[in-house]
């Protein structure tokens, strides 16, 4: 009986047969392909600005050669040097970064229209989207196109009015907590008690967005407790060091050393599994409940409050039958959305809080005329319609919205070739005047939110300072500004605008809401001793403290009505 050798036996047998001259040319051969490969890229990315339309675009001149204006553009919450920029070179101009690599920086309120109009063209980058993936998965602040219009399909209703009015008593559950917290600190004798309301109000939206977003108890509020596995995995990858390493920008040059063991890694790893595994309980339980109610869960709009959550409203939504198989999201993109949640209804939130509360310390008058109005509400915990009927509080959201938008920036790059058209015409290189400006595939943009929010020539001459009144009457200028919310650029516009930015509206006036009416605060130190870092979100620091954490100390003492 012969024995045949199958033909894949063969060929390997034959490649291990090679003569150690064949192996060693092998090596070199992909040696020689690799290091071909990364010089064309190189060449490439060094070249790209020479055959760039927007090399007509005049350039903000760099302060580094191989930097380039890098340390400059990480100055992302200096506006002023933004809009020096923008009166020297106009409302869209280039700013040099790493390698003679460039960008178009965007002010324009008509540019940034037709950027956020026109989303598909202008998607987010590359490098953003693949940091984002790693750590969140395919959820909505990372799809693109038509996956993305799908999810924002199926989440629209659970981010609606209905939804967010439904879930505003776990808000306040949570503020009256901290409210509740804070009055045991402060002291006897009534002298004001000195609190670090950054960390404190990171707890409390942690908490919130735990309740809310899928009826899960962080307990990050109650400090004496050991923190249950989700905060812990929560704060391993949200809390790391934020700072740009070298070892991080070789990692973007050289693909394959993303996913070295590095100690960054591997805790972040351990993270992730821990999120995913108590996430897929979450969604499976969530699932499981809307199987056994069959139909009746579909048409049933008097779901008890344990089903209220946000994650509860999306699986509702994505297994109405009436929602073709095809437009559903998997059950991967629904665990996606868990750590989505979590980024965007938590760290925001507490910074954009923790400004306004800056604001109303250096502002007496209008700290009082604002609990004088939320203590007109006879309770203390309001419904979503009696908070959002309160307009000097929406007044004071929004001005800290706009002068300390908690993310000062956004990039994007052009999926195809185009002409963006300007509002304000432009000088270009060789003094001739545009109205508009051709991009090619490829080109990279920064959108400097809170530059755009305090432009002077949209807000007028006082756009630096803190003034809620400007919202009784706003510039015709200012109407220009493509927004979701408020003529402030803070939640973007568009098809990309934020999803849940109604929601992070009512949690942040529920917070001022019960912080105001029972204390009154103070600053800590001098306001020109905080200075801000931005990396994503744009925080508090000491200038005292080079290496310190973000912190935000106020004086807060409970509020005692002068009648009694």
């Amino acid at each position: 009986m012969s024995h045949r050798i199958p033909f894949q036996a063969l060929t390997l047998l034959r490649f291990f047969s090679l003569d150690r001259m064949n192996v060693s040319k092998l090596v070199v051969y992909a040696a020689a392909g690799g290091t071909i490969y990364y010089l064309w890229k190189f060449l490439k990315f060094f070249t790209r600005p020479y055959f760039s339309p927007l090399r007509r675009i005049r350039c903000v001149p760099r302060s580094s050669v191989l930097l380039g204006s890098i340390r400059d553009f990480n100055r992302l919450e200096d506006s002023t040097l933004h809009e020096d920029w923008s009166r020297e070179f106009g409302t869209a101009f280039r700013l040099k970064m790493f390698m003679n690599s460039e960008c178009l920086v965007v002010m324009d309120p008509r540019a940034l229209n037709h950027m956020f109009t026109h989303s598909t063209d202008y998607p987010k980058l590359d490098e953003s989207i693949r940091a984002l993936t790693k750590l969140l998965g395919a959820g909505i602040l990372v799809t693109e196109g038509e996956k993305h219009r799908q999810q924002r399909r199926v989440m629209n209703p659970s981010f609606g009015p209905p939804s967010v009015r439904d879930l505003t008593p776990a808000m306040f559950e949570k503020t009256t907590q901290l409210r509740d917290i804070w009055l045991e600190q402060a002291n006897a004798d009534g002298k004001p008690v000195r609190i670090e309301v950054l960390s404190w109000l990171g707890r409390t939206t942690l908490d919130i967005i735990g309740v809310a977003g899928f009826n899960y108890e962080f307990n990050a509020l109650n400090v004496n407790e050991k923190p249950n596995e989700l905060n812990e995995a929560f704060s391993t990858i949200f809390n790391m060091d934020s700072n740009i390493t070298i070892g991080m920008i070789i990692q973007e040059v050289v693909p394959f050393l993303r996913d070295l063991p590095t100690k960054r890694n591997r805790a972040v790893a351990a993270a992730m599994k821990t999120m995913r595994r108590v996430g897929n309980e979450l969604v499976q339980e969530r699932k499981h409940h809307f199987l056994e109610k069959e139909k009746d869960a579909f048409t049933d709009d008097s779901e008890d409050l344990h089903h209220k959550d946000l994650l509860s409203a999306l699986i509702k939504a994505n297994m109405d039958p009436s929602i073709p198989e095809s437009q559903r999201m998997t059950d991967e993109e629904v665990l996606s959305q868990i750590p989505t949640f979590l980024v965007a209804g938590h760290e925001t939130s507490s910074t954009q809080t923790t400004w306004t509360l800056f604001e109303l310390a250096q502002n007496p008058k209008i700290q009082i005329r604002l609990r004088e109005e939320l203590l007109s509400v006879p309770t203390d915990t309001p419904s979503m319609d009696e908070v959002q009927a309160l307009p000097y509080l929406d007044a004071v959201l929004r001005e800290s919205l706009r002068l300390h938008g908690a993310v000062p920036a956004t990039s994007r790059k052009a999926a195809k070739d185009d002409i963006i058209p300007l509002g304000e015409p432009i000088v270009d290189m060789s003094g001739n005047t545009i109205s508009e400006i051709c991009v090619k595939k490829g080109d990279v943009f920064v959108i400097p939110i809170t530059a755009v929010n305090r432009m002077t020539s949209l807000w007028g001459p006082d756009a630096e300072e803190f003034n809620p009144d400007r919202w009784d009457n706003v510039p015709e200028s200012a109407t220009a500004i493509p927004s979701v919310f408020a003529n402030v650029l803070s939640f973007l516009a568009g098809a990309r605008g934020c999803i849940g930015y109604r929601f992070a509206v009512v949690e942040m006036k529920a917070i001022l809401f019960s912080l105001i009416r029972s204390f009154e605060f103070e600053l800590a130190i001098p306001a020109d001793e905080f200075t801000k870092r931005s990396m994503v979100v744009t925080r508090p620091y000491l200038k005292s403290e080079q290496n310190g954490r973000a912190q935000m100390p106020l004086l807060v003492k409970p509020y005692i009505p002068s009648n009694l």
